[in-house]
Parts: structure tokens; C-alpha cells; sequence
């Protein structure tokens, strides 16, 4: 076998990272559905990021007081290049957190499963078709 059958660890590793991302969101997300708690919560400002495209993506920052009485103002992870008008300054959302560490929150109506659900499945074909590939390769020798 000679040295061509590296190259094919770049898609293998892409894979691999892209399903590790996804797994993780999934699985937190089921967490947050399983033991979450809801919280009215308010848009107080959006955390801009610029791409080095010249892209801006909005995070929205939301506040809320915990069950126990603490207060919490975290970014969303997920970020787009618009707010639409429910996600505003200044609107009223419903927050899921984890109570254990708030920080872990999803905003309702923002915050969706099909990114994840995307990397997992992009992870998974990538990692499957390679390997594939690999073993089709390793048994033909």
C-alpha cells in the first residue's frame, strides 16, 4: 500500500470532529428536554461575530433569575445573519436551563436541533464512507 491512503484521514478527521459535535449538541439538548428548567427571559443585546467573509452573526444574549434567585445573562451558541422580530432587544423569550449550570440554556423558538442533527449526519457519512473505503482498500491488496 502505498503513502496515497493518508489523504484519506482528512475526511476521516472531518467526519469524526463533525460527529463528535453533533453527538455532543444531541445529547445536551436531550439533557435540557429530560431535566431543564423554563424561565421567562428577556433579549438584553446581541453578541455580534464578523466572519472573515464579511458575514455577521447575532447571538442573542438573554437574562433571567434562576429557580434559586440567581441572575444569569448568557449568549446563545448558535448565531444567524438576521433577528427576526421576535428575538429583538428588548423581547420577552422562554429560556430552557439546566439549573445545575445555567449556562447551558437554550432560547426557545431560536436555538435549533437541526444543526446538530446536520453535523451528526454529515459526521457519520464521512466517517462511514471512509472507512469504507479504507477497508475496501486494506482487503484488495
Amino acid at each position: 500500500m502505498e503513502r496515497e491512503w493518508l489523504f484519506s484521514l482528512i475526511p476521516l478527521t472531518i467526519g469524526v470532529v463533525f460527529l463528535g459535535f453533533g453527538v455532543h449538541g444531541l445529547r445536551r439538548a436531550g439533557a435540557l428536554a429530560r431535566t431543564g428548567v423554563d424561565a421567562p427571559a428577556r433579549i438584553v443585546r446581541h453578541q455580534t461575530w464578523r466572519s472573515d467573509e464579511g458575514a455577521t452573526y447575532y447571538h442573542p444574549v438573554a437574562a433571567w433569575t434562576a429557580q434559586d434567585g440567581t441572575a444569569c445573562e448568557y449568549a446563545s451558541r448558535f448565531g444567524r445573519g438576521a433577528v427576526g422580530s421576535g428575538f429583538g432587544v428588548g423581547a420577552h423569550v422562554t429560556v430552557r436551563y439546566d439549573p445545575k449550570a445555567p449556562e447551558r440554556f437554550v432560547i426557545q423558538g431560536w436555538d435549533k436541533r437541526a444543526v446538530d442533527l446536520l453535523f451528526t449526519v454529515l459526521g457519520s457519512v464521512l466517517t462511514a464512507g471512509t472507512v469504507g473505503v479504507l477497508l475496501v482498500r486494506l482487503l484488495t491488496l
